[in-house]
């Protein structure tokens, strides 16, 4: 039941269960930030139903759960014992980096491939990351093998982007997508990194930093059998 709670506490509970800031979510609805903060701060009696409508259209929510905590949420409700210990799903992009000679894009995408879900405890404690800077990704080749092999699906953090401690990345080297691990080259000028491979059949290779564009740090990892 979700009665005792104010439209504040189901406005702000929602949106933190969706990683979506008051200021993110005022600018998506097309509204201002102070027409978002005073309901939050419980400054605004009668607020506007046609700026709620669209709010709850980007929450996912009825706009009676809004309101009155009447009506239908989309996926786990905000209001449960622990919040941390719900699942969320982590966004799947469309672009395959290849353990090999790299697969070509255009640009990082989202698609509507399977959806992965995690616990926002761990999220939050083990990667201290947000679920809205980690995707998903299939991995192609044998480059990485054993560590990683063709098919691997694996978590991205977008806010790692530097090889500072060294590690396994997406990357543009120049080419295409890949998978690959990553190392500074001491001591070099202009600064350069090394591009690794895991499998001994595929030789290093250096690239200056101007050359790469690191998507993110590979996370985790999760492989059929």
């Amino acid at each position: 039941m979700t009665a005792h709670h104010t439209l504040a506490d189901r406005l702000r509970a929602r949106a933190r269960q969706l990683d979506i800031t008051p200021a993110h979510l005022a600018e998506k609805a097309g509204v201002n930030r102070s027409f978002v903060y005073d309901i939050l701060r419980g400054r605004s009696a009668h607020p506007s139903r046609e700026k709620l409508a669209t709010i709850s259209e980007l929450l996912s929510v009825d706009l009676d759960w809004l309101l009155h905590g009447i009506g239908e949420v989309e996926g786990v409700s905000p209001f449960i014992e622990n919040p941390d210990q719900a699942f969320v799903a982590i966004a799947h992009a469309g672009a395959r980096p290849s353990m090999g000679g790299g697969a070509v894009v255009d640009e990082f995408q989202e698609d509507s491939g399977r959806a992965y879900h995690f616990r926002r405890s761990w999220i939050k404690e083990s990667l201290k990351a947000s679920p809205s800077q980690l995707r998903m990704m299939h991995v192609e080749g044998d480059s990485m093998e054993p560590s990683l092999r063709d098919g691997d699906t694996v978590l991205v953090d977008l806010t790692r982007r530097t090889p500072n401690p060294p590690g396994i990345f997406v990357l543009d080297d120049g080419v295409g997508l890949v998978a690959k691990r990553l190392e500074h080259v001491p001591s070099s000028d202009p600064p350069a990194v090394r591009i690794i491979s895991d499998n001994r059949l595929y030789s290093p290779y250096e690239r200056s930093s101007e050359e790469v564009h690191i998507v993110g740090r590979i996370r985790w990892f999760a492989r059929e059998i």
